[in-house]
Order: C-alpha cells, then sequence, then structure tokens
C-alpha cells in the first residue's frame, strides 16, 4: 500500500507538526538537522510523540539538510551523514506509518539570494541521499517562491515515481509573495506531477481557510494543509506560539469541507494539535465536491499625481541639469543646511541630494530635511536609501513615508558598511542589494510591495543609481550600470572624476547607454584633502598631475582652495560639453563652493541639449 493508494481510496491522512518548535523549546538553537547524529534519540522521540497522536505520516528531520544551509554551520560535508541519519531515525520509529523525506526551501522570500544553478546542485544532492534510504515519498514545503519549487520538483518527478507532497507558504490570503494565486500554483504545481499539492507555513489555519476557499478540488492530486499554530510573539528572549490544541479541534472540520485529504501541522504545532486533528478526522472521508468562492477585489490602484512633476531623468533630456549634494548636519542645528540649501536654490540647481547617514555616521533624517527643503523653499529634493541601515521592513515602511511626504527622487545605494563609521559595532542590515532595491522601488510603482500586497496607489518614484567609473577597468563598472538598467534604473550619478582623461573615459565607455549620467564634480579644498580621497576613500583616485596642483599650496589654505575651485570648473566644463547632467558634491559643508561652481556652470553652459545628446 503506498500514500496515494490510501488518499485514493478516500482516506485522511493525517501528517506530523513541527519538529524544529519542540527542539527550540528543548533548548536547542544551533543546527536542528545535526542533532540527527549528536541526538538521535531526542529526533525519535518526537517522530514517537506525533505517531502516538494519531500521525499517519511523520517527516524526516531534513528540513535544511541540504549543503547551502549546512553551510553556515560548517556542516555542508555531511549532507549523506545527516540526511541518512535522518530517514533511519523515522524508520526506527514508524510502525505502518509513512516516512517522507522533507526538502525545505531555500529562497525564502528573497528570490535572488541564491542563483538556480545553486539550489539544483544542492537539491539533487539532498534528493539522492533521501531516496538511497528508501523513503515512502517526498515532502517538498515552505516554498515562498514558486519558481523555485517548479525547478526542484521537475528534477525530483524524473528521478523517481514516488509520491511527491509540494507544498507552497502563503504572503497573504489567495497570493504568494509573486501575486500568483494560489489556485493558479496549486494547478502548475499538480501539471507537473506533484500527487499531493497544499500549503504549509507562515500563517495559521485562518488564512489557510480562507484562501482554500478559493482552490478547486483538483482533477489528479490531493490537497494538503500544514498551518503554522498561530503567528509567533517574540518574549523574554524566545518566540512563543499562543494556539492551543482545542483551536485545531474546532479547525479540523473546515479543512475537510475545503477538500484536504493531508493535513498536518507546522511552526508551533505540537503532538497535542496533530492529535487533535486525529481524534476529529481519522475515520472520515474527505468531500469530493465544494463550491469555489471568488474574492470580490475591491481595492482599485490608483497612481499618484503627477501632473506637475517632472522627474529629473527626463528634465536632463531636455536641458542640462545640475544637482548638489548637501549633507545633513550630524547636529540638531539645521540653520546652516537651510542657509546652504537656499544659496543653492538661488544659485539656479535642479535638485538637492541628501546622504542617507554617508560614511555610516548618523546625521539628521535625510528624508525629513528632504520635506522641508521641499515645502520651504520649493527646491527638489533628491533622497538617498542605503541597503545598510534597514531591512526588509523598514525599507518599505521608508518608502512608503517618502511617497506620502511627496518625494519622488531616490537614490538607491548600498551604503558604507557600519564599521567604517562612529559606532563600528552596530550591524549593517543589508537585506537586499542596491540591485534589489531598486526593484522594489519599482514594484511600489506598480502598486505592489515586496511581497506582492497592495499599497492602493501606485507611487511614481523616479530611481537614481550609483557608478562608479574610478575602478582599474571601467568595462566593469560598465556592465554593473547596464545590470543596475535592467533592475529598473532612470538614471545614474557618478562618484567624483578628477582628470579629463578619465571623463573622455567615462563617456566613451557609456555613449551607448540611453539613460542620464550626472558626473560628480568635487572641489578640492587643500593638498591633505586631495590626499586623503586618494588614499583612503574607496571609489576615489586622482590623477597626479592634480596632486601636484594642490600640493603646490600646501601652506596656503586660502590659494589651495582657488586652485581646487580652479581644477573642478575645468573638469566641470568637460563634463557638460560630454554629459547633460552634473553632480556637484559638496566638501565639509562649504556650500559656497558648489554655489560658485553652479553659478559658474548656469553662466557658462547654458541649457542646450548636450553633445552627448547629439551623438547619440
Amino acid at each position: 500500500m503506498s500514500l496515494v493508494t490510501d488518499l485514493k481510496h478516500n482516506k485522511i491522512l493525517i501528517g506530523d507538526g513541527a519538529m524544529g518548535t519542540l527542539l527550540y523549546s528543548y533548548g536547542s538553537d544551533f543546527c536542528y538537522e545535526e542533532l540527527n547524529l549528536s541526538q538521535p534519540e531526542q529526533i525519535y522521540n518526537i517522530h514517537r510523540a506525533y505517531l502516538n497522536a494519531g500521525a499517519d505520516i511523520i517527516q524526516t528531520n531534513t528540513y535544511a539538510a541540504n549543503y547551502s544551509k549546512l553551510e553556515r554551520y560548517g556542516l555542508q560535508d555531511q549532507v549523506k551523514e545527516i540526511n541518512k541519519a535522518a530517514v533511519q531515525i523515522a524508520r526506527r520509529a514508524a510502525k505502518n506509518e509513512y516516512v517522507v523525506g522533507t526538502i525545505g526551501g531555500i529562497r525564502g522570500i528573497k528570490p535572488n539570494s541564491i542563483s538556480l544553478d545553486e539550489i539544483k546542485r544542492s537539491f539533487r544532492e539532498q534528493l539522492y541521499c533521501l531516496l538511497m534510504e528508501n523513503v515512502d515519498g517526498i515532502q517538498l514545503e515552505t516554498y515562498y517562491d514558486l519558481q523555485e519549487l517548479e525547478t526542484v520538483l521537475e528534477i525530483a518527478r524524473k528521478e523517481t515515481s514516488l509520491p511527491m507532497i509540494a507544498q507552497v507558504s502563503l504572503q497573504e490570503i489567495g497570493f504568494l509573495q509573486d501575486r500568483t494565486p494560489i489556485s493558479e500554483a496549486l494547478l502548475r504545481l499538480e501539471e507537473i506531477g506533484a500527487d499531493v499539492v497544499g500549503l504549509n507555513c507562515r500563517l495559521g489555519p485562518y488564512h489557510m481557510l480562507k484562501t482554500l476557499e478559493e482552490v478547486p478540488i483538483p482533477k489528479k492530486a490531493f490537497i494538503s494543509a500544514f498551518p503554522n499554530a498561530s503567528l509567533p510573539s517574540y518574549s523574554d528572549g524566545k518566540f512563543q506560539y499562543e494556539s492551543d490544541a482545542e483551536y485545531f479541534k474546532e479547525c479540523a472540520h473546515l479543512f475537510r469541507e475545503q477538500g484536504v485529504s493531508v493535513l498536518g501541522g507546522c511552526c508551533g504545532t505540537t503532538p497535542e494539535h496533530i492529535r487533535a486533528f486525529s481524534n476529529e478526522l481519522k475515520n472520515l472521508q474527505p468531500v469530493k465536491e465544494k463550491e469555489v468562492k471568488q474574492r470580490q477585489r475591491d481595492i482599485v490602484i490608483q497612481s499618484a499625481s503627477k501632473s506637475m512633476y517632472v522627474p529629473l531623468c527626463e528634465e536632463v533630456k531636455k536641458k542640462q541639469s545640475i544637482i548638489v549634494e548637501l549633507d545633513p548636519p550630524r547636529k540638531l542645528d539645521t540653520s546652516g543646511f537651510m542657509e546652504g540649501a537656499k544659496a543653492l536654490k538661488e544659485a539656479g540647481i535642479d535638485a538637492l541630494t541628501l546622504a542617507d547617514n554617508s560614511l555610516a555616521s548618523p546625521r539628521i533624517c535625510n528624508s525629513a530635511l528632504g520635506s522641508i527643503v521641499q515645502s520651504e523653499l520649493n527646491l527638489r529634493p533628491l533622497v538617498h536609501i542605503t541597503c545598510r541601515d534597514r531591512n526588509l521592513i523598514g525599507l518599505q515602511s521608508h518608502l512608503m513615508g517618502l511617497h506620502t511626504q511627496g518625494i519622488r527622487e531616490i537614490l538607491a545605494v548600498t551604503g558604507d558598511p557600519a564599521s567604517v563609521g562612529d559606532f563600528p559595532g552596530a550591524s549593517s542590515v543589508y537585506d537586499v542589494t542596491s540591485f534589489e532595491l531598486i526593484k522594489l522601488i519599482k514594484q511600489f510603482n506598480q502598486g505592489l510591495s515586496l511581497s506582492g500586497k497592495e499599497l492602493g496607489e501606485k507611487t511614481s518614484f523616479s530611481v537614481g543609481a550609483a557608478f562608479n567609473p574610478n575602478i582599474r577597468l571601467i568595462d566593469k563598472a560598465v556592465e554593473r550600470l547596464e545590470k543596475k538598467i535592467e533592475y529598473g534604473a532612470d538614471y545614474f550619478i557618478s562618484q567624483p572624476i578628477f582628470s579629463e582623461e578619465k571623463l573622455i573615459e567615462t563617456y566613451e565607455a557609456t555613449k551607448h547607454i540611453d539613460k542620464p549620467i550626472y558626473i560628480g564634480i568635487m572641489p578640492l579644498t587643500s593638498s591633505q584633502n586631495a590626499e586623503f580621497l586618494h588614499h583612503e576613500v574607496p571609489g576615489i583616485k586622482l590623477s597626479d598631475s592634480v596632486r601636484e596642483q594642490m600640493g603646490k599650496f600646501k601652506e596656503s589654505p586660502k590659494q589651495a582652495s582657488v586652485e581646487g575651485l580652479n581644477i573642478a570648473k575645468s573638469l566641470l566644463d568637460t563634463a557638460m560639453d560630454l554629459f547633460n547632467g552634473i553632480y556637484l558634491i559638496t566638501p565639509f559643508m562649504r556650500y559656497e563652493l558648489t554655489v560658485e561652481l553652479a553659478k559658474y556652470a548656469r553662466m557658462n553652459h547654458p541649457s542646450l541639449l548636450a553633445r552627448r545628446s547629439q551623438n547619440a
């Protein structure tokens, strides 16, 4: 008798519950899969507890027993041993019940965190280890990324005819994180060859039941559900699940009414939760017909008003543009900053860019200052966002706040690591790369968050990206630029350039690019400043001639400042001749320098289409 045969004979099969939750409650907080080797009796006892509670199917303790995840613990060379021991322990615990080999998703909620090629290699290795031990089936569970699950399911289906359970994890009722409807996702899995398709993890019974109301009973496959006990809370340094087994008893018949044939538990569930399911459904048959509900979706995605707003990336196509960076102050007094912003506005700049805690040092929030600059000076703010300071929750909240403040221009950057700043012990988050941040912002412009949830309104962000032409092989920098365009970048802002030769080289390397590029120009203030930038600041290199010029005025700060301006003006002339825009970087809050450069640019370079556009 096989698992699928039992299902075809109209049996409801009860799965087991959480393994990790119980191990966590016992004090284990390392690598649960390693316990197959070091604490086999502990794993055996959990299996027996679920079998005694009425489970017909138990899963091997192999959810993360693949190369990619074991590598975090230095256990990547023990994939075979860990998977082999897991099956043997489960086999010893089971009598006539089914043992399925569990393989969990790798990507989680970050689709680009690992390539499909790496996933395939890791999956094949673990799959073969489980098949060699003669499991009764394979359970693929907790897949947020449908592409990943379809990929590994195809591999598994080609390698074995054993029963295959394929389960996705909800992002919200009815949808995966990429907005694929659950009904469509399960149908696709059925067509690839899954014998059982369903849901597990992340959400509890309520959300799963609401979702299953929209899922028709498959023609060939069977439906499974493995809900979490509840949403977890975090108290006294520990995760806790509040739902008790009585609630699962109440939900058991509701799952049956939605056509579920395989019912178990995920995070937070215990043998008591599984006993509740078993006691209620053990001798019942699954329903074969149900009414499928079509949820009414009244949310209208509205576009933010664009009637009076022209993005920088469009404006620069009409005329040469000047943007200036003025760092938010480190202290709470904003008077100097506002004086500088006002002077730059009067000098005729097109936008004021505000860095996001540059060099990993805390400053006044750039979005707050951007909002003030916009409302009080009618000056367009271009707000930088780093990947360093906010996790995915914070990033999305920040973007919603920027939209609400009416800020439309964003520069997406990686951000200097925390170790270089005032608090070297602080965490650098980096939940996303700059590429993924660009993509996230563009998804907001479609009215969707990263998770695929509707925002109720489309944002209208114009997204700039960083470009560093100062590396030894500029072609590599251009490749990154092109990749950022693929992710949705609208224009680019470069690191400061300090030689005309580099400007010309940059033009030749990027003249095929149809996105605007603002060339960074930074006035030097002293010889020491020049040497510091050249030797200690990543991404900046000065020519020998410029360093020599500045070195002539080591003992004369005023003359050094004048010379720095003259060098900047010469570079500005070349940049304005080749590119549509320039990006003036204010050194040490000395905004009088960038004010002079902005006035010089306006006086000597009238708003004409740049030669760059004519040559395109």
